[in-house]
This record gives C-alpha cells, structure tokens and sequence, in this order.
C-alpha cells in the first residue's frame, strides 16, 4: 500500500486516496474516504481551511487558507481600496495530533494602498495572537495538559514542536489572564489559613523555615493565603488564595489591607502556625476573627523539642551524634508514636530506654509530647479542651533544671493558650489542608525542577491549587 502525503489539493477530481488503495487490495464495495482536515484538526473553529499536508515521522505541517469574507481590501488608513500583492505564510504551533507535533502554515494574502501606500494582511485575531507562535486551540490545550494533567512545561513544548520559552509565556500569559477574568477569586472567605512556603530548610532553633528557591538574590520566602471556608462547610477542598513574597507581619498585614473592609469583616477565623508575625498581623487587620493555633503545628513543635531533648542527652553522654547501634538514636520514631498504637515490642524498648537514669530528660519530654496528643486525638471537644488546659496549667510551673526543652514549649504554650484551645470551640479550623497544599506545590516545584521567576512560580501555583483548576475543569 503506497503511503498518502506530500503537498497536495484536495479538489474532487483528485479522488480519493484510500479508495484507490482498497481497489488495488481488491477490496469490494470501499467506502473510505480522505478525511476531512479541517473538521479532524478544528480548523473551522479558527476560521481555517486545511488545502494541503505534508507528514513525517516527527512533524505533521498543514498547509491552510483563510476562507473568502475573512480578508479586508480597504485601507484603514485613508479608505481607498487597495490592490492585492501576493501572500505570505505564517508558521503557528497547532494541537498535536497523536503527540505529534503539528504546524498549521497558513497563506495569507497581502494588500497595498495605492493611495497611501499603506500594506496589510488579511487579519487572524481569531486564529492567534498578534505575533504569537501557537494558535489559540494550542494555548489552550497546553493549560489543561499543564493544569489537569499536572504535565511539565517541557513535555508541553515537545508536544507542541516549539521551545519551553515559547510555550511557557504563551500558557501563563492565558493563565493569568483567566485569572483575573474569575470574579469570585477572593470572594466567600469566612476561614483564611496563613502559612509559609513548602520547603525543607531548617533553622538553628530547630524551628522549619521554608524556601520558594535557593537562590541569594530576591525574596527566598513566601507566604501562602488559603480558603479553608470549604473544608469548615464540608463543601469541597481548600482552595490557594494567593501567594505573596516574604515572611513578616508587614507581608500580611499590606494583603489583609488590599482586600478592602468589607472583606475583611466577613473573615471570622484566622488559622496560622506558631510564628507571632502572623499574630500580631490578623489581630490589628482583623480584630473581629478569632486566631488558632491548628493541631499540626502544635504538636510538631512538641515533636521538635522531643527531638532536640533526645539529641541533646545523646551528646552529653556520647559526646557525639547518634549511631545505628545507640539507643536513644534506634528509638527516634517510637518515641512519636501515640502511647495507644505502640506494639508490645516497642513499649518494651522504651520501657528499658526510661530505666536508664541519664534518659529521664528524655522520658520527661515524651510525656508531655503524649498528653499533648491525648488532647487533641480526644473525640469529644469538651474533654480535649480539658486536657489541653490542664497540661498548660501543669507547665505554667516552675520547670525543673536540665528540661531546657520543656522550658521553651512551655513559654510558647502559654503565651499562645487562647489561640491553642480556640482549636477545640471550632474543631473543624486545621491549617491541615494548608500543609496539603505546601505538599502539592512541593511537588510541583520538583515537576518544575525548581523556580527562579516568582510570577511563574505563583501563578503556576494558582493552576494546581487555585479556582483556575476547577475553572478548566468545567469548561473541558
């Protein structure tokens, strides 16, 4: 069977291609026909008649014309009619056809006034953008591929033939601008959740810092705004807001305040981790909202300061760092496992860590680590509330000499008392589906490789986590 291609009409005289191979097969009563490019390419949408193709075995080129009504032969300069001078073709990136990549070259024709000597070309605002590369069908099947296939930009632009430059300014530039074309992107915020960007950089004091990039020039931290209005309702998930360069009180503060008054009246509740910025910020924004300290904070900073207990014994009796074959060092995971879910095997193991005399610093921080836990895994409120108080009153004491750790939670937990049991009046207030989406954007900084731009890097945030999302979820 001889292969159909190459540049060619599709008049009907010609025939049809694949008829002539059935005849030659000696295939009886054939009905195939050459397919119509136009409809199998969406075409007619752009305005676009496919005359000819020419395919290989990396690129698929189409060969197009603008229909007759779509060309204008009158000035619009001075209004003389003006005389047609030839065509030119122009090269655009089009859908790809079995990720191959396809390149519509269309003919347009060229005008010249012979009054003003003004010269056009037929106009293509319906097919692309002004000196754009791709067409608006291809722009927008790489923001779905981008956004609900959550591919790279690098896979986008081998599909699409074109270079990652191009094919990243062309579906952000769209991104953004369906962005601010969506008129309730801030609206509805009763719950607002304030966090900082995902990362994995820890400080001295033992705390998490996180990091949008590595990189010494520019803001490195970013502090992320989420609507947890629908996870409160139970009407859907938790939703990125906007993403805003630093970490500081001022950073909050100046995006609370762009939002307008009556906006910020309707927020009720301010969830946010343990950093006094934030406090400080949602308190003079928004004196009405109630501030709280969500449970996954809490109890990581528990977990650190078990942490730092755990190293800090080690190296006073070691004098180094733990090692595989040391105690203290083989049971760093237990010790963060509930008291009820621990195996007989593992209850033993800390039964004979604690027997150990130089481990009571140790032993000391894990219950408070436990009670703290108890707490918060309490099913009715009531009594986690309860729990949670009489550990905070139990700390307001004079912590014993050597519990340098238990010290400096106590201060943070009693300084932050009001925002912690907050947590157990509005059970369903977590900055829980705050860390999901650090998690998704950490993922998408590694899909990413990394971001250097932070416009790209927010509004690519904005398609995995935003309304953009379910914008395009709706329209496909």
């Amino acid at each position: 069977m001889r292969r159909c291609g190459g540049w060619g009409s599709r008049s009907p005289d010609d025939g049809s291609c694949y008829t002539r191979h059935l005849r030659d097969l000696d295939v009886p009563e054939t009905t195939f026909a050459c397919p119509d490019l136009t409809t199998f390419l969406g075409l007619d949408a752009l305005g676009l008649t496919a005359v000819g193709q020419h395919l290989t075995a990396k690129r698929a080129v189409i060969e197009c014309r603008m229909p007759i009504g779509f060309e204008d032969p009158f000035c619009k300069a001075c209004g003389a009619q003006g005389v047609s001078r030839g065509t030119v073709a122009r090269r655009l990136a089009h859908v790809p056809v079995g990720w191959r990549p396809t390149q519509l070259v269309v003919r347009l024709r060229r005008f010249a006034c012979t009054h003003c000597r003004r010269v056009w070309r037929q106009d293509t605002s319906t097919l692309a953008e002004p000196r754009a590369r791709l067409t608006r069908s291809a722009v927008e099947w790489g923001l779905r591929a981008l956004a609900l296939e959550c591919m790279s930009v690098s896979r986008v632009a081998a599909a699409l033939g074109i270079s990652w430059h191009t094919a990243n300014n062309a579906i952000l530039t769209r991104a953004e601008q369906i962005l601010n074309e969506v008129p309730d992107r801030f609206k509805g915020v009763e719950v607002l959740g304030v966090d900082d960007s995902p990362g994995a950089l820890r400080s001295r004091a033992g705390g998490a810092l996180s990091v949008w990039r590595h990189t010494k020039r520019g803001d490195r931290y970013v502090t992320v705004m989420i609507d947890l209005t629908p996870v409160r309702d139970r009407s859907g998930p938790a939703r990125l807001l906007d993403v805003v360069p630093g970490r500081s009180k001022k950073v909050l503060k100046t995006w609370l305040a762009a939002r307008g008054e009556s906006w910020r009246g309707r927020v009720e509740v301010v969830a946010m981790d343990g950093f006094t910025g934030f406090k400080s910020a949602a308190g003079e924004e928004l004196p009405q909202a109630r501030a709280v300290m969500d449970p996954f904070h809490v109890v990581a900073l528990a977990a650190s300061k078990l942490d730092e207990c755990r190293r800090r014994i080690q190296r006073a009796i070691t004098g180094r760092r733990g090692r595989a074959g040391d105690r203290l060092y083989r049971a760093r995971r237990t010790l963060h496992t509930g008291a009820g879910l621990l195996t007989d095997a593992q209850a033993e193991r800390l039964e004979a860590l604690f027997a150990d005399d130089r481990h009571a610093a140790v032993q000391a921080a894990w219950g408070v680590y436990q009670r703290l836990i108890q707490a918060y895994r309490t099913e009715d409120p009531g009594l986690g509330k309860y729990l949670m108080q009489r550990l905070i009153d139990s700390l307001k004491q004079a912590v014993p000499e050597g519990l340098e750790e238990i010290q400096t939670l106590a201060r943070t937990l009693t300084e932050r008392a009001s925002d912690i049991l907050a947590y157990f009046d509005r059970p369903r207030t977590s900055n829980g589906p705050t860390e999901a989406i650090n998690g998704r954007l950490e993922h998408l900084r590694g899909i990413a490789l990394g971001f250097r731009n932070l416009t790209h890097y927010t509004i690519r945030s904005l398609i995995h986590t935003g309304r953009l999302k379910d914008h395009l979820t709706t329209t496909t």
